[in-house]
Order: C-alpha cells, then structure tokens, then sequence
C-alpha cells in the first residue's frame, strides 16, 4: 500500500468515525450496561476528574483565547473574561489539590509514567507517523497502560500547567511589583505555552476521540471499559500483567 493510498484510507475513514463518536456519547454514557464484558482502565474518579477538567480546560481555553487575540478585546466588556478566566484557574487548582490528596497513590504513577521511558518507547516513536497513516501495526511494539503518545501529552500537560501556573501568578499578583522586562517574560511565556498546549490538545481529540485506530478510547474515558481485543492490540504489556493477576 503506498503512503497517498494509506492516507486517502484515513481520511475517508475519519468521517465514518464520527458517527461512532457521537453514538458513544448517546449510547455507551446513557445506557451503556455496566455489566458489559470487557477490560476496566480507567476508574470512575479518573474518568470524573477527566470530564470535570475538560469543562475547565474549555472554559480557559476560550476566555484565555479573547484576551490572547487582537481585535477580541470588544467581547471581555467589563473584564468578565478576566474574571471568569480567574475563577477557572482557582478552581482548577482547587480541584488538583483535592484529587491528589484522594488519590495520591494514582497521582504519583501517573507522574512516573509520564517521565518513565524505555527504549521500547522510541521505537513506537519511530513506527507511529506510519502506524497513524494507516501502516503495519505489528511494527509497534507492545505497550504498557500507557504509549508513548499518551506520555508525551501528559509531559506537555505536565510542563505547560506548571509555566500557566507561574506565568499567571506574575502577571494576577506581581504586576507592578516585578520588573517591567519579567512581567513581559512571563507574558510572553503564558501565551507560548498555550499555544503549544492549544495544539496538543486538538491532537489528543483527533486521536482520542476520531482517528479510527483509536476506536474505543473515547468509551474507555465514558465507561472505563475495552474489550479485550482492543487492550491486547494496544497496551499488550499492561493487559497481559492484570491477565497474569486474575489468573
């Protein structure tokens, strides 16, 4: 199969998807049986801390982008986008605060495996643009509970929440106080960061939730659930360790 045939494959695919996209909010969230067969990879507090961010990341992303972009100034009127951008980040902190002291022990693997890498990691690396695009999936090497992929969305989550975290705190409660040179660091630091987290995160939803490989990671962040033929093709390694602990 060549490389335009491959793509024209997944493109004319990701269309078809979308239907399965929206049958999975409709179907899976509403009626899904919780007695259905299949593997469980995400808790139900994962998947709850999961959605309760998403609507957070929304709302920050969008306040975040009126400020961000010239010419949008007429639609903060009265410094609500402000304000609202502001109560989303204290809330958000509320809600990292609360999880973490709940779930430590999840938290902190979530944390090793975002910096774990192994040199089977880079392979999967290198075969993922053609894995992506429709090639041989037997080329990726089997995976743990979590890819590669997926590692480096939660290191740009990781750093990029951290350069928010500091940047905002500059530019909400040191402006003034700073010098003029570091409150425009910090600025300029804000803005780069969520235009780099902005990118990585329309990846993670084409992925996540249209790419046609990626089936059942969406219902797997609704129902907690795969099948096992989806989490043996993969997270071979992670399915075959709980495998070997049920039996």
């Amino acid at each position: 199969m060549t490389k335009n045939e491959k793509e024209r494959g997944l493109i004319s695919s990701v269309f078809h998807t979308i239907g399965d996209v929206i049958s999975t909010f409709l179907f899976d969230y509403l009626f899904d049986d919780p007695n259905r067969k299949g593997v469980m990879r995400f808790s139900f507090p994962a998947r709850t801390f999961h959605w309760v961010v998403v609507v957070l990341i929304a709302l920050l992303g969008l306040t975040g982008l009126i400020l961000f972009v010239p010419g949008w100034g007429a639609a903060s009127i009265a410094g609500w986008t402000r304000i609202v951008h502001r109560i989303c980040v204290y809330i958000s902190a509320v809600v990292l605060v609360l999880y973490f002291i709940s779930y430590r022990q999840s938290c902190l693997a979530y944390l090793k495996e975002a910096f774990s890498w192994t040199k089977a990691d880079f392979g999967w690396v290198r075969a993922a643009v053609d894995y992506y695009l429709g090639g041989d999936e037997s080329k990726m090497p089997p995976q743990g509970h979590i890819n590669p992929g997926q590692k480096i969305w939660e290191l740009i989550t990781i750093v990029c929440g951290v350069l928010f975290v500091i940047t905002g705190a500059i530019m909400t409660f040191a402006k003034g106080v700073v010098a003029p040179a570091v409150f425009q660091w910090s600025l300029l630091i804000h803005d780069i960061a969520f235009i780099i987290g902005s990118a990585m995160l329309i990846v993670h939803i084409v992925l996540g939730a249209i790419h046609p490989r990626m089936n059942e990671s969406l219902r797997s962040m609704i129902t907690g659930k795969i099948s096992v033929k989806y989490a043996k093709s993969h997270y071979g390694k992670w399915y075959e360790e709980i495998a070997e602990k049920q039996s």
